[in-house]
C-alpha cells in the first residue's frame, strides 16, 4: 500500500492507494453498497470538460478525440464508484461511503490533463485549486480527492501503449485511378494517421467491425453525380457556391469534432438539472463513439484508399465514365492528407450525434457556433441533424470529399454510436 500526501489550499490529507495491474483503487470492497448521489450538481463535470478541451492543443481531431474520451471516462469512472449509479468502464475503483463526487470528478480530468500536458500544471493546479476550494473541507472531500486521483491513474495506465504511437505513414506504390495519391502539403512520409486503425478501441471490438461497404465504382452514375457536384461548388472560387454555404465551410474547416461536440454538449447540458453522474456518463459514452469512431474510420480510409477531389477531377479522363469531365480544380479549404472514403468529419460527428440524440432528443436545443478567427459567422441550431447535415455540406463545398464520402461516414458514425451506447456503462440492474 502507498501513502500519497496531497497538500491543496487549505486541505492536507494523506490518501492510501493499493495500485493494482491496471490502475489504482481505493482499498475497499468492490461490491459494498453505495447510496446513490441525488440531486448532485453537474457543474463541475462541465467545468472540467470545458476545462479538457481548452487545455488539448489544436491538432488533427484523432488524437484530440482519444485525449478526451481518456479525461471523461476517468471521470465517469471516478463520479460513478461514489454513486454507483451505473455499471463502471474498468470496475477497478471503489469509494468510502460519503465520498465526495465533485472532489472526484476534479481531480480525474486534473490528473489525466497533467499526465499528457505536463507543460500545462500550474494552470491546471490553479484551476484544480479554485474548483475544490468550493467543496466543504472534510472526509468526503479527501475521500473524493482519492477517488479521483486513483481513477486518472487508472485510465492513463490503461491507455498507455494503445497504439496511438509511434505514426505510420503511407506512400501509394501506384498511380492507378481511384487510388490515393499524394499532393502538396503532405508529410515527406505521405499519407498521416494510417497508425490510427491499430489504436485499441474503447467500447469496439475491433477497427474492422463497423468497416463501410464499398464507395461506388468509377463508372456509376452515383460517382459522376457526386463527381459533377463537387466540380461545381467545391472550388476556390466557384460561383456557384452561395456565401452561407461559404461561411458553413469557413467555420468547419476551422472546428473541429471533439471541441464541436463537447460544446454542444455542454450547451445542452447547461439548460438542464441533470444529476452528476448522468452528465459524466453522457460526456463519457459521446467521447468514447467518437474516438472509436475514429479508428473504426481510419481502418476504412487505408482499406480503400480512395483518392481526393483535388487528384480525381484533374484526372477525370481516366475514371472511364462518360459524364465525368476533366478540368484544374483548386478546392476551397486545405486537404487533409490521408484518403478521402468515409468522411471523417462524417463518422465522429454523426457518432456525437447520435449520443446526443438517445441522451437528450433530437429537437428543441439552442446551441449557438462561432469562432474568433471566422468573424461575422454565427450559426444557431434548435435540431442536432441540421448540424451534421452542415459538417457534411462543408466537406463537400470545401472541396475536399465526395458526397458519397460523407454518406458512408454517417452510417459509419451511427453504427459505431449505438453499439457504444447500448453495450457499455449501463444502469446497474439492466
Amino acid at each position: 500500500m502507498n501513502k500519497i500526501l496531497i497538500k491543496l489550499k487549505g486541505l492536507t490529507c494523506v490518501i492510501s492507494i493499493v495500485l493494482t495491474a491496471f490502475g489504482s483503487t481505493l482499498a475497499r470492497p468492490a461490491s459494498a453498497p453505495h447510496p446513490a448521489a441525488i440531486n448532485v450538481s453537474d457543474a463541475v463535470v462541465r467545468e472540467w470538460n470545458q476545462i479538457a478541451f481548452e487545455t488539448i492543443p489544436p491538432q488533427p481531431p484523432f488524437p484530440a478525440n482519444r485525449w478526451m474520451a481518456i479525461v471523461q471516462v476517468a471521470v465517469f469512472e471516478a463520479v460513478n464508484a461514489t454513486t454507483d449509479k451505473y455499471r463502471p468502464y474498468l470496475g477497478t475503483i471503489s469509494a468510502p461511503e460519503g465520498s465526495s463526487p465533485e472532489a472526484a470528478a476534479i481531480m480525474a480530468a486534473h490528473n489525466v490533463l497533467v499526465a499528457y500536458f505536463p507543460a500545462q500544471t500550474a494552470v491546471l493546479d490553479q484551476r484544480r485549486d479554485a474548483s475544490l476550494a468550493l467543496i466543504p473541507d472534510g472526509q468526503a472531500k479527501i475521500d473524493g480527492i482519492g477517488v479521483g486521483m486513483a481513477a486518472a491513474a487508472a485510465m492513463v495506465a490503461n491507455r498507455t501503449n494503445d497504439g496511438s504511437s509511434p505514426p505510420i505513414f503511407h506512400m501509394p506504390t501506384n498511380s492507378d485511378p481511384y487510388e490515393w495519391q499524394v499532393y502538396p502539403g503532405c508529410p515527406a512520409g505521405g499519407g498521416a494517421f494510417k497508425h490510427w486503425q491499430n489504436v485499441r478501441p474503447f467500447a469496439i471490438d475491433s477497427a474492422s467491425q463497423f468497416r463501410s461497404g464499398p464507395p461506388p465504382a468509377l463508372w456509376t452514375g452515383m460517382y459522376a453525380h457526386d463527381f459533377n457536384e463537387l466540380q461545381a461548388v467545391g472550388s476556390l472560387n466557384s460561383p456557384n457556391r452561395p456565401q452561407h454555404r461559404t461561411d458553413v465551410v469557413r467555420l468547419y474547416a476551422i472546428y473541429n469534432p471533439p471541441a464541436l461536440w463537447n460544446s454542444a454538449l455542454l450547451q445542452i447540458a447547461s439548460t438542464r438539472n441533470d444529476e452528476i453522474t448522468d452528465t459524466a456518463r453522457t460526456m463519457a459514452l459521446m467521447n468514447m463513439a467518437v474516438s472509436d469512431g475514429a479508428v473504426a474510420n481510419l481502418e476504412t480510409k487505408y482499406f480503400y484508399r480512395t483518392w481526393r477531389p483535388i487528384t480525381a477531377i484533374p484526372r477525370g479522363g481516366e475514371d472511364g465514365n462518360r459524364r465525368t469531365i476533366a478540368g484544374p480544380f483548386t478546392p476551397l479549404i486545405n486537404t487533409p492528407c490521408f484518403p478521402s472514403y468515409p468522411s471523417a468529419h462524417g463518422t465522429l460527428s454523426n457518432a456525437a450525434r447520435q449520443v446526443l440524440e438517445r441522451e437528450y432528443g433530437r429537437f428543441g436545443h439552442l446551441i449557438t457556433f462561432q469562432h474568433p478567427t471566422v468573424p461575422g459567422v454565427v450559426l444557431n441550431y434548435s435540431d442536432l441533424r441540421e448540424i451534421t447535415d452542415d459538417i457534411s455540406d462543408a466537406r463537400v463545398y470545401g472541396g475536399i470529399h465526395f458526397r458519397f464520402d460523407q454518406d458512408a461516414g454517417e452510417l459509419q458514425g451511427e453504427a459505431v454510436a449505438q453499439y457504444v451506447y447500448n453495450h457499455m456503462l449501463k444502469r446497474r440492474g439492466r
